[in-house]
């Protein structure tokens, strides 16, 4: 075990954050904390590093353990560059290289004993600079730096003159080369694209030490951690298993938690009822059972109401209208900003009802294109045209659409002047601004307040047309799942930039890729969009042999790409799989409906139908004896022995 925690209690003012919370961290564990926002989860990464004091409890480290923490904001300059900052990490190292050279120099001018112990020394400082990777620090350097997105142009830049997600991403660099015992990290996927992402993935999964993340990044926490420890209502539990396999168990939790209740308090009605129908005869004896009755039901353990899941706030996007067919067409579309071009030529088109998610690298041009279409920005050349109908509702991830000095209330009431007052406080506290809430000023709000002020007036405007900009950044993992939920009943056309892989795989049809200028489009949602790269790849390096063998400084970028290749197959396996097993269990479930429709009377004296449902029975079970076997086939290939779900 390398982090115990006890009882921690934490209290700001008379609100309780966190209540006698406990679990621990084993050597090499990878975990993760999860909550909705305002949980206390960044507060417990405080308390364990010590910037904050418990109230109650205590965090213990193993002895000799070293710690490593990434804040969400990092606030940090240097007259250093990025190189420079990075390479302070390995002093040591640089030091050892100093003296190394330095002996070499003297060996040269020297002779004898004075050779003899030179030699001596020497062969110890190589020995030691050999012992800690010493001769590949510098790539090991290189290969952070560009797996956090840094190109080597930008290596050296200064820190003072980067962006605040620069720095944290310079800050995250600095602590995976310190290879720490434990590595807390809070939100480090906030400032990093989907490559950089997936290479960081990668890291941890095989990093040496133990990993303590928190982050509502559910595809992130699926890769990575292997247990979950969740924050809810001061209370904290524990799941093993990554994400999807919490996210199970928590259901089946909850439901099990109303039932219980629901099932109590059914019996306490019926109790309470039993007593007042006693007490209602009036006779001694019955008045006597009324009062034992009574006094069961109060020494009776009463369980509280559970809290329902993602009741707390409700969206419905519904259009006013239906637009045509042809949603969007865009024809030739070129920009560039001060000598940079973005893109070139670029031409797609939208049908009503398609969701299509844009992904790429940072700076590739992705919020250009959405601004573009809004007329937020002019394009350099080509054509846009909207079809007939259509009614545009955009969300910006800066939130230019809301009004700094407007309160929330102003914000609604001004936008759709026909709202009452009661509706209009009925549609904030739908996104859980309640009371004097709605008072408070757009410029005194939270990024997450912000980003749910920016969707109730997406909910109001009843476009038949979104185009959405990063819409689940700042948002916790509860509120991204209800806004999946409305975007998955949504009648109209969805279009938006997203570098949440879990949010794509649940609400995009096609993908486009924006790279080297241009789209590349794959027809199916985020897993889908990984295998047929990998495809193309595998088929790239079967045509040319040579791009599967770069040189030695890119060997890391060749494991990677080994884990990545593995991971697509097993991603693959993991889909087949799934597909399989919802076939098996629809044709179980319209082999019993045949049953029961073969027993109906009217059927058993129509041979003609009865012939006709057995003849279809018959071609189901055949189809379930091949799906069975090529189950049995995906299940030994990927070394689960767990039966298929059946019904």
């Amino acid at each position: 075990m390398i982090l115990s925690c006890q009882n921690i209690r934490k209290q700001f003012g008379d609100t309780v954050i966190l209540d006698h919370c406990s679990f621990h961290i084993e050597d090499c564990e990878k975990a993760a904390i999860v909550g909705i926002n305002g949980a206390g989860k960044t507060t417990l990464l405080r308390i364990i590093t010590g910037e904050l004091e418990a109230d109650e409890g205590i965090c213990t480290l193993s002895r000799g353990k070293r710690l490593g923490y990434l804040p969400q904001l990092v606030t940090f300059d240097s007259e250093r560059t990025i190189y420079e900052e990075l390479l302070s990490v390995k002093e040591e190292l640089t030091l050892l290289e100093t003296q190394i050279r330095e002996a070499e120099r003297q060996m040269k001018h020297t002779s004898g004993s004075e050779l003899d112990a030179l030699m001596d020394s020497y062969a110890s400082l190589t020995h030691q600079f050999e012992q800690e990777n010493g001769y590949a620090y510098k790539s090991e350097l290189t290969g952070v730096l560009k797996g956090l997105g840094f190109s080597e142009e930008e290596f050296s830049k200064k820190i003072v003159t980067l962006s605040g997600g620069q720095k944290t991403r310079v800050a995250l660099g600095r602590l995976l080369l310190q290879k720490p015992d434990l590595i807390l990290l809070d939100e480090p996927t906030n400032h990093l694209d989907m490559t950089s992402i997936a290479w960081l993935e990668t890291y941890l999964m095989n990093y040496k030490g133990a990993v303590l993340i928190v982050s509502h990044d559910r595809y992130f926490l699926d890769r990575v951690a292997a247990k979950i420890i969740e924050i809810d209502q001061t209370k904290a539990a524990v799941f093993s298993g990554n994400y999807s396999d919490y996210a199970i168990k928590k259901e089946a939790l909850r439901i099990a938690a109303w039932n219980a209740y629901q099932n109590q308090q059914r019996e306490i009605h019926h109790q309470e009822e039993v007593i007042e129908k006693l007490r209602s005869f009036n006779r001694e004896k019955s008045i006597r059972r009324a009062e034992s009755r009574e006094k069961l039901l109060q020494k009776m353990d009463v369980i509280d109401r559970p809290t329902q899941a993602r009741t707390d706030m409700k969206i419905r996007l519904t259009p006013r209208i239906l637009s045509g067919n042809d949603v969007l067409s865009v024809s030739s579309l070129s920009k560039s900003f001060d000598g940079l071009t973005l893109f070139h030529n670029l031409d797609f088109a939208l049908r009503r009802g398609e969701h299509v998610a844009v992904i790429g690298n940072n700076g590739t041009g992705k919020t250009t294109i959405l601004k573009i279409i809004n007329d937020l920005l002019p394009a350099d050349a080509g054509s846009i045209r909207l079809g007939t109908g259509v009614q545009i509702g955009y969300y910006d991830q800066e939130h230019h659409v809301l009004h700094e000095d407007k309160t929330l209330f102003e914000e609604i009431s001004d936008a759709y002047p026909s709202l009452t007052n009661t509706e209009i406080r009925n549609t904030l506290a739908a996104f859980l601004f309640t009371g004097e809430d709605v008072f408070k000023r757009i410029r005194d709000l939270s990024g997450g307040e912000r980003g749910r002020v920016s969707l109730a007036k997406l909910m109001l405007s009843e476009a038949n047309f979104l185009i959405l900009d990063e819409p689940t950044n700042h948002l916790d993992i509860m509120s991204r799942e209800i806004l999946e939920d409305a975007l998955n009943h949504y009648e109209g056309t969805v279009l938006y930039v997203s570098h949440d892989r879990y949010f794509i795989n649940r609400t995009a049809h096609r993908i486009l890729e924006l790279s080297e200028q241009c789209f590349t489009g794959y027809l199916g949602n985020y897993d889908y969009y990984l295998q047929k790269k990998e495809e193309m790849l595998s088929s790239r390096e079967a045509l040319d042999p040579s791009a599967s063998h770069p040189d030695a400084d890119t060997e890391s970028k060749l494991d990677w790409k080994n884990q990545r290749q593995q991971q697509a197959r097993k991603r693959k396996r993991e889909n087949d799989l799934k597909k399989t097993e919802d076939t098996i269990e629809a044709l179980e479930l319209r082999n019993e409906e045949l049953d029961m429709l073969m027993a109906l009377p009217e059927n058993c004296s129509n041979v003609e139908v009865l012939t006709g449902l057995a003849n279809e029975k018959e071609d189901n079970l055949q189809k379930l004896d091949t799906l069975y076997k090529k189950w049995e086939m995906l299940e030994e290939e990927a070394g689960v022995t767990s039966p298929p779900v059946s019904s």
